[in-house]
This record gives structure tokens, sequence and C-alpha cells, in this order.
């Protein structure tokens, strides 16, 4: 088995621990070594593993080491990776064993990228580097998907959808068919995106009064 960190010791890299732990249980892959994170303590643990340091030590490190960035926040990832400078890193996607593909042939992934648990992708999609797929998402035919963006749960991408770079897609965010997401996009939940949208901006549906 390989040694794996997770860069973010927080509650999401804890759920990639988890990830790591069932892709194991089908084949045995990786050794989680521990993680990396700028904030907490070195040497303090959780439930998955020691804190070993932050980027400095990460740098430092002698080994070949496979690294996982599991932050949601797609500007921090970008930041991460653009200051990880040690050749002996290396950043493999991690697939969720229960992920649907309609045409694995005609699917291809970059590196670096997430996919939990309940993902379907259908054919002909395209994705680039460092992107996250938080658990229940659909990714319909023809996409294309850049780097460095986050989808959280449920979001739903409709067909010949174009993504760039480090958007953000809250919970159950859904995009129609046809729709080009620029750069930095963050699309808030439960919005409904219908038009093409415009780099540096923030979508929001306005808030259903609850009788």
């Amino acid at each position: 088995m390989k040694d794996i960190a997770i860069f973010g010791a927080g509650g999401f890299g804890r759920e990639v621990a988890c990830l790591i732990n069932i892709i194991n249980g089908c084949e045995p892959t990786w050794n989680l070594i521990g993680f990396f994170d700028e904030v907490k303590e070195i040497g303090t643990r959780n439930e998955y593993g020691e804190i070993l340091g932050g980027i400095d030590v990460v740098n430092e490190w002698e080994k070949p080491l496979a690294l996982v960035i599991a932050i949601g926040d797609p500007h921090s990832v970008k930041h991460i990776v653009e200051n990880v400078n040690n050749a002996q890193i290396d950043y493999p996607n991690l697939i969720a064993p229960d992920t649907i593909f309609l045409d694995r042939k005609n699917i291809t992934f970059g590196r670096g990228n997430i996919v939990c648990s309940r993902c379907l992708f259908s054919t002909n999609v395209r994705i680039g580097d460092f992107n996250t797929f938080n658990g229940y998402i659909t990714v319909g035919h023809d996409s294309t998907f850049g780097d460095f963006n986050s989808l959280m749960p449920a979001v739903r991408i409709s067909g010949e959808v174009n993504v760039g770079n480090e958007n953000f897609f809250g919970v159950d965010a859904v995009v129609i068919q046809h729709i080009n997401i620029g750069n930095r996009t963050r699309i808030g939940a439960n919005s409904l995106i219908i038009r093409k949208t415009k780099d540096d901006n923030t979508y929001v549906c306005p808030p259903t009064d609850i009788l």
C-alpha cells in the first residue's frame, strides 16, 4: 500500500479519511499516515490520525507521498497547491467505489480530484484538476470542468455545461443544460442557474418563507 496524507484536518478531511477506508475495504490501496493542517497543533489527533504539520513539513517530506487536499474552499486549495514544491508529492484521484459512470471509457480526470459517495457521471465528461464532488452529485453528458471547483452535496449539473476554474456550488444547486459557468463564481445552496454567469459574482435564490 502507498502512503497517503490528507491536507485539512477538519470535517471534510475526516470524511475523506472515511473515503480512504471505504476504498481500502474494496482493495487495499492506501496507508493513511496522518493529516497536514495550517491551524491545528502538531502532534494532536482526531479519530483518524495525527497532525503532522503544515505546508513547510510537506515541502520537507523526504519519501514519496500521495497528498489529498480536503478543503471545501477552492481558493484555499489552489493556494496550497501553488505553495507545495516538493517533487516527492503527488496528487491521486480519490473516487468512491459506488460512483456510477455511464460510460467509464469516455470520462477523463486530471489529478487531485475527490469524488465522494453516490455521485453519477454521464458520458463524454471531462474533469480537470483538484475538483471536489462532495457526494450525491450528478454530472450530465458532454460537460466539462476546469480546475479547483468545489461542489457541495446533491449538486446537479445538466448536459453540455462548461465550468471554468475556482467555482463553488452550494448544496442542492442546479445548473440547467448548455450553461457556461466562468471563474471564481459562488452559487448559493438551492440556487437554479438558467443563464451564463459572470466571473467573480455570487448567485443566490431568495429564501422561501416557511409557514
